[in-house]
């Protein structure tokens, strides 16, 4: 992230360091672009997009509360990954996802069959923005086997709990939209 003398983090957005294919951490180091850290943080990235673009949707308070705190959340996670010797995430913050995804799942009819991503607009959202935590998920775990490689497990953990938030929290939305869930039907 660019840095000027004056305190101002993001005094330039145009800094041309990275036109050779490598960007920076926060630490100083400099990295390629395909990475597998680069790779996870831009997953991360990713996802905190993806949640921008629910809260762009009409939610109820309780759920846009949640999702921007996750944003932050994402944010230090993404820092956490770019300044690989420290740790941003803690139990506090897989203990928080965890309290809402039960309060989601106690007023959710129980599951008899696998359902499909989709219903209301901000259901199909969140849907996509679980399989982009998914994916984010698996891009630490594999920066996590990595010899060379620092990750935290409370990170990984955090990655996991958000996925089955993000799944109740769009069954949620179908619900609050008064759309029901879409099962899925074998077609054998």
């Amino acid at each position: 992230m660019p840095t000027s003398r004056s305190g101002h983090r993001l005094s330039r957005i145009v800094t041309r360091t990275g036109d050779q294919g490598e960007t920076g951490l926060a630490n100083g180091a400099r990295l390629g672009k395909s990475a597998p850290r680069i790779q996870a943080i831009g997953d991360i990235d990713e996802l905190n997009s993806a949640l921008g673009l629910i809260l762009a949707e009409e939610l109820p308070q309780e759920a846009r509360s949640a999702l921007q705190t996750v944003q932050h959340d994402l944010f230090d996670l993404g820092g956490e990954l770019s300044l690989p010797e420290t740790t941003r995430i803690q139990e506090a913050h897989i203990d928080f996802l965890e309290r809402a995804a039960e309060s989601l799942n106690a007023d959710l009819p129980r599951l008899k069959e696998f359902i499909l991503p989709g219903g209301c607009r901000a259901a199909a959202q969140t849907h996509l923005a679980r399989a982009i935590c998914r994916r984010a998920e698996r891009t630490l775990v594999a920066l996590s086997r990595l010899p060379e490689e620092t990750t935290h497990g409370e990170s990984r953990r955090y990655l996991n709990r958000l996925s089955d938030f993000l799944f109740l929290l769009a069954r949620a939305l179908n619900r609050h939209a008064q759309q029901e869930d879409i099962l899925w039907r074998p077609r054998s």
